[in-house]
């Protein structure tokens, strides 16, 4: 017989989020309070609360998963802990929130991507990159991905591609773990292509701020624009790596060139042929500035049943990098999907996806404290990582992990249950003895923490 756990109800001092004391060393290592002590064309009288000290707490709140105003009144009730691990003079009230994001608006948002770039450069584990036959590259995948913001009368909120109202944010991420270093919010119904050369102009001055390898440039067929190559000749080591779109193309014109182009790989299938190659000429036989790489199938029989008329399909891409083969080209593309994952955290795991205002100035700077809150949890994860052979991860033990979800750092490490005590004029925190996570967090807050010179 199971013995009954009841409930008592006691004075002990307990937080349920003790995993933010790794989010404000990482706002104490950025000084962003000081960043944002002064911010160009805010002016606020006297504020009771600093501007710094109202954007760390929305930055809290984010790394919690809420993105909501009013999920600010929970750590009111109780704001010791809240206050003194996010480094903060005081939790502002939902309405103190609301007011001064209205107040202050897109004002920050270069603060806080100058700010996300230097700690991705000085904090984050060294970024992974792609080994292929023409050297080893960083990964940018730049992508639109909208924010389903449906039935609602928020300011430029628009039909989007997906033919549904929303916005439709551009990002870019940086690396295999998906570094997120430039975002910016965009009107629903604007097309994909429309300012993304200046978009990849600044995300790039970011990455060079960041890393100075070679990078792949990954987009897909809603920017094939010629534009976007001339930005990438402005630095150093940039290659592109853009899927085509074959607008009123024939497919049987690309055929015809797969079969008759030198150096075509043709695969015979039960129900279809693949031929997949490289050409220096178009379909109309001009000359081309960067060579594209095709796929062609030729299908002949669908759900089991065969077809009368061979069923055509055409994959083509732009690729600056002429040395690498068909196959590795059409490769790199298909990992450029994992971009999507990364759009899922944020719209998931931080709950970022239905914005809290209905101003399109507010929405754009909590898209902003987006990028600081993601990336810090991020680098939370990849640090707990590390070192990851000598002490493996309590839930990994019989595998190597090399990225972890942000859901999955915010149970095991954000979410953690602790114990407040003072004792000898200091305060500690414990985590207990069955907290399978708790030496981990230690390491991972020690690596963390702010050291002066």
């Amino acid at each position: 017989m199971h013995s009954t756990i009841t409930i008592k109800h006691g004075n002990e001092k307990l937080v349920s989020q003790s995993g933010l004391l790794p989010v404000g060393a990482l706002l104490e290592y950025m000084q962003l309070a000081k960043r944002l002590k002064i911010i160009p064309g805010v002016h606020c009288v006297d504020p009771t609360i600093p501007h710094g000290d109202i954007l760390s707490s929305m930055i809290g709140l984010i790394c919690t998963g809420k993105s909501d105003y009013s999920s600010i009144e929970i750590f009111r009730e109780d704001q010791w802990f809240f206050t003194k691990a996010l480094g903060i003079s005081a939790c502002p009230s939902q309405s103190t929130l609301r007011q001064r994001i209205d107040l202050i608006g897109e004002s920050a948002n270069k603060i806080l991507k100058d700010a996300s770039a230097a700690m991705i450069r000085e904090k984050a584990p060294a970024i992974s990159g792609i080994k292929t036959s023409a050297g080893y590259f960083i990964p940018l995948d730049i992508d639109v991905s909208p924010f389903d913001n449906s039935k609602t009368q928020k300011e430029k909120v628009s039909r989007t591609y997906k033919n549904f109202d929303d916005y439709a944010p551009i990002l870019a991420y940086l690396g295999n773990e998906g570094y997120l270093v430039d975002l910016k919010l965009r009107e629903g119904k604007q097309h994909c292509q429309k300012n993304t050369p200046e978009f990849i102009r600044e995300t790039l001055t970011y990455v060079r701020e960041i890393t100075q390898l070679p990078v792949l440039v990954r987009l897909d067929s809603g920017n094939d624009s010629q534009d976007n190559f001339i930005i990438g000749d402005e630095f150093q080591n940039i290659h592109f790596l853009v899927k085509r779109n074959l607008r009123k193309e024939p497919l049987k014109a690309w055929l015809e060139l797969a079969q008759n182009t030198d150096n075509t790989t043709c695969t015979r299938y039960n129900n279809k042929t693949v031929w997949i190659g490289q050409t220096l000429t178009g379909i109309k036989g001009n000359s081309l500035p960067h060579s594209i790489t095709f796929k062609v199938t030729e299908r002949y029989e669908k759900k089991g049943e065969l077809l009368m008329f061979p069923e055509l399909e055409v994959e083509t891409y732009w690729c600056t990098l002429s040395d690498l083969p068909p196959g590795e080209v059409i490769n790199l593309y298909h990992d450029h999907g994992t971009s999507e994952q990364f759009h899922s955290e944020i719209k998931s795991d931080l709950g970022v996806e239905r914005f809290p205002s209905c101003h399109f100035a507010s929405n754009s700077l909590i898209l902003h404290l987006t990028l600081l809150a993601y990336n810090i949890l991020r680098i939370i994860g990849q640090t707990s990582i590390e070192g990851q052979n000598d002490e493996p991860l309590p839930c990994n033990r019989h595998k190597q992990v090399t990225r972890r979800r942000l859901r999955t750092v915010m149970q095991d490490l954000i979410y953690m249950a602790g114990r407040l005590i003072y004792s000898s004029r200091q305060w500690f925190i414990s985590f207990g003895i069955i907290n399978p996570f708790a030496r981990l967090a230690d390491r991972v807050l020690q690596r963390l923490r702010y050291c002066p010179g």
